[in-house]
């Protein structure tokens, strides 16, 4: 996974958003931007709400800039940060007009 995503990166597709407690890595997500969408990977927090803290930073500086935050899977997690179910068609409608 970490050489499929240097990889990816060096591609200008792969993306992480991370949160530093000094030299420490506390928290973050990663994942892919195709066109105007992103597809959401994973999140991860060894510090509590560090993963929130990098999701709402990503999301404010692409605000306007991405057609879709693909997350996946609907949970109550993503739910009490903004996410929304879409059916399968709207998914795949959306994403379609917006790869490059």
């Amino acid at each position: 996974m970490l050489r499929a995503y240097t990889t990816l990166h060096k591609q200008g597709y792969g993306m992480s958003v991370e949160c530093w407690e000094g030299d420490t890595l506390v928290g973050g997500l990663y994942g892919l931007k195709i066109g105007r969408c992103f597809f959401g990977e994973s999140m991860f927090a060894a510090v509590s709400n560090a993963s929130k803290a990098a999701f709402i930073t990503f999301a404010r500086d692409y605000a306007g800039k991405l057609a879709i935050i693909d997350c996946q899977v609907h949970t109550h997690h993503l739910a009490s940060l903004g996410a929304r179910f879409i059916s399968r068609v709207s998914f795949l409608d959306t994403i379609q007009r917006n790869l490059d």
